[in-house]
């Protein structure tokens, strides 16, 4: 048998006993796991992903400006967004700054309106627009974004916000008790919608902002006019009823043609 020396070896031949080394890590054998390389893998990974999820938008909303574009063919593509309720306006008379009209939609999007236009070069509005002003602005190809501020979150504003700031003719204004929470118009044309995330916001702006088919006055401006607009003290909105002297909507401007109207499609198209 074996013994053992008081200096701690083996006697008699014996091997002395096999201890399995291992690393600092604790792995067998003194492998090390590549922890460098995966973070970077995982930094790679988290990566990529996040650049999809910003991109994604983008491609969707040039996917939709695409399809949605007016072309010869198809000079009112808004017929194909769903939900898109229509009414034929004729181009329409002025009014004074202290007159009303009797519009038939609220907020309206077609009809006489007042002489100066609301500017809209991507101006969102902390207050809610004159009617008769913003009325103006869409004669011009302007696309008007309204929302109820009882009814939109702060994140669904932001959002909102970011798509009409610093955008040619664009506007924005809280407009109170609208039928959704968000509505969106261009001359002839209204969209109800209850997210600010809706894709067919884009398709809306793309097919009638500035489309030459879609309102009277196709390459009017849209800036603001030195002496008759203020866009940092802009007319306010008023929420009564038009008094009986207020224009009716079917009056047809001073030098327009004495021929009849064309009549209007109320229903959605």
């Amino acid at each position: 048998m074996s013994k053992k020396s008081k200096t701690g070896g083996y006697s008699g031949g014996a091997s002395k006993p096999t201890w399995q080394t291992r690393s600092a890590t604790g792995v067998p054998g003194g492998s090390r796991v590549p922890w460098g390389v995966l973070g970077a893998g995982a930094v790679i990974v988290a990566l990529v992903s996040l650049i999809g999820y910003n991109l994604a938008p983008k491609i969707v909303d040039r996917t939709q400006a695409e399809r949605f574009a007016p072309s010869v063919d198809d000079p009112d593509p808004s017929r194909g967004i769903d939900g898109v309720f229509e009414i034929e306006y004729a181009a329409a008379r002025h009014v004074e700054p202290a007159q009303r009209v009797a519009y038939d939609q609220s907020p309206p999007f077609g009809g006489p309106h007042d002489q100066t236009w609301a500017t809209c070069t991507g101006v969102v509005y902390p207050t809610a627009l004159r009617s008769e002003n913003a009325v103006h602005s869409l004669e011009h190809g302007a696309v008007w974004v309204t929302y109820d501020p009882n009814r939109v979150s702060a994140e669904d504003l932001d959002v909102l916000s970011a798509r009409v700031e610093g955008e040619p003719y664009m506007l924005m204004s809280p407009y109170p008790d609208l039928p959704s929470p968000i509505t969106l118009q261009s001359w002839g044309h209204r969209l109800e919608l209850d997210s600010a995330s809706d894709r067919r916001i884009t398709q809306f702006i793309t097919a009638l902002r500035q489309n030459p088919s879609t309102h009277p006055e196709n390459g009017a401006s849209c800036s603001t006019i030195p002496g008759a607009f203020d866009p940092d003290n802009p007319p306010p909105f008023d929420a009564s009823e038009p008094g009986r002297d207020a224009v009716p909507l079917d009056e047809m401007p001073s030098d327009a043609a004495t021929s009849a109207p064309a009549p209007m499609d109320e229903g959605p198209r």
